[in-house]
Formats: structure tokens, C-alpha cells, sequence
């Protein structure tokens, strides 16, 4: 029964990197980018909701996906992984909602505060992180994982979610 408690470390390190990685791309770069210049949409009140929804639904995200790492024993830190491959709650329906969700976050900003440069900058983090995936995380798991990751790699798409949880 202890082996399923998550340590301490497993907790202190998923949050630490949750200050390092996402904190810094999804929260310091969009600032310094931006300034976080609010703009004046007046009336268009739905575009500010609209943004709104895409960065809390990040933020929601990304702290699930976080929380299952630690649960997981491990953080999403390459360094300190998980000590099974984690395949519940949002990794049921897509292989990679961290990133997603980062995204998200930072074009909810772009809307919010109309900056360009962010909307290019989320292009350049999605592409950073396709390429990190394709090149790093997917041959890793894969050689650690190996017809399980496989398994579940044909089954959840990377990144468009599915309808249906996958129950495998």
C-alpha cells in the first residue's frame, strides 16, 4: 500500500517544475512579450471571456496533468520521472495535455491582450514542443515502455483529443 502513496519528492519536484517550465513559458516570457497591456474591447465582452476560458481551462489542465505525475510517483521532469506510465484522467484522451494546455494559456493571452508577438510565440513553443516530443519523449517512452506506450500511442491521439476516454 505505500508503494501507491506519493512521496514528498514526487510532490516537491512536480511543483518545482511547474514553477520552472510552464511558470517561465506560459507566465514570465507572455509577460515579457506582452507587458500584459490590457486592450479595451468595450462591448466585444465575449472576446475577453473567450480568452478568459482558454486560459483557465490551461491553467485547469495543466495542474491535473501536474498532480497525476506526482500521483504517479515521479514529476514530468524528464530527470525525475514517473515510475509507471501515466494513462488516467486527461492522458486518457490525449498523449500530451500539458502542452496543450500551455499553448492554450499563452494564445488566451494574445487574445486578451492582442499581441502578436504572442501568437507568434505560441507557434514557436508548439513547435519546440512537437519537436521535443518526436525527437526525445516519444523514443524514450517508447524504449522504457515498450508495447504498452506503444499500445497507448495507437490508441490517444498526440494531440487533437478524443470524444471517449480510452479504457485500455
Amino acid at each position: 500500500m505505500a508503494q501507491a502513496i506519493p512521496s514528498a519528492r514526487a510532490w516537491i519536484g512536480t511543483i518545482l517544475f511547474l514553477f520552472l517550465a510552464p511558470g517561465i513559458v506560459a507566465g514570465l516570457v507572455p509577460w515579457l512579450i506582452s507587458g500584459w497591456r490590457w486592450f479595451d474591447w468595450g462591448s466585444v465582452w465575449i472576446v475577453v471571456l473567450f480568452a478568459w476560458m482558454a486560459i483557465a481551462a490551461g491553467v485547469v489542465f495543466l495542474l491535473h496533468a501536474f498532480t497525476l505525475f506526482a500521483l504517479h510517483r515521479g514529476t514530468p521532469a524528464p530527470v525525475a520521472p514517473t515510475e509507471t506510465l501515466v494513462v488516467t484522467g486527461a492522458y486518457r484522451y490525449v498523449r500530451n495535455p500539458m502542452y496543450i494546455s500551455v499553448v492554450s494559456m499563452i494564445l488566451g493571452q494574445a487574445l486578451l491582450f492582442v499581441s502578436w508577438g504572442l501568437v507568434i510565440y505560441a507557434v514557436i513553443v508548439l513547435d519546440t514542443v512537437f519537436a521535443f516530443v518526436k525527437g526525445y519523449e516519444e523514443p524514450t517512452l517508447t524504449e522504457t515502455y515498450g508495447e504498452q506506450y506503444l499500445n497507448y500511442r495507437r490508441n490517444v491521439p498526440g494531440w487533437w483529443p478524443r470524444i471517449t476516454p480510452w479504457r485500455g
